[in-house]
């Protein structure tokens, strides 16, 4: 699975502006700053995350961004979707409205199983997760794993 950068960089966005929600509206470019996002590249996905209403954002000297809900009901799987999409696709089709023929029908309920073990672990983590550095034991058990770290 490949995390695209607009997906990250939404990431770090929401999550930026969940550690400040208490701050009340944050401009664009302090984001951009802190996170180093590329300004326009950031104001193309807030705008994607705003049509997804995941964050707000009001006009003028005092304006900004914020998150239109708390942050612990917005999930990394929200925020990933608002700017890329589904999940997990196989060539853009979901893995459900695929169909294998021969010796590569079992690859199907392999797809599916992809797509629904990546959503249980981007589904089950929040904005307010991250932002206390608390994910949860499952995902904290995950990276533990000495193989995780490593590339095959």
């Amino acid at each position: 699975m490949r995390i695209s950068a607009r997906a990250d960089y939404a990431v770090r966005a929401a999550l930026e502006l969940a550690v400040r929600d208490e701050d009340g509206p944050v401009k664009a470019e302090a984001i951009a700053t802190v996170q180093d996002i590329p300004h326009k590249f950031l104001e193309s996905i807030l705008g994607d995350l705003r049509r997804a209403g995941l964050v707000d954002s009001r006009r003028g000297g005092n304006g900004g961004y914020r998150l239109a809900r708390d942050a612990s009901e917005i999930t990394v799987a929200d925020v990933i979707r608002a700017v890329d999409g589904p999940i997990v696709s196989v060539r853009g089709v979901r893995p459900t409205g695929l169909s294998y023929a021969g010796s590569a029908e079992p690859l199907l309920p392999l797809w599916v199983a992809l797509r629904a073990n990546v959503r249980r672990i981007l589904e089950g983590v929040t904005l307010a997760d991250i932002a206390a550095d608390k994910l949860p034991e499952t995902v904290q058990a995950l990276a533990a794993e000495p193989a995780a770290w490593e590339n095959p």
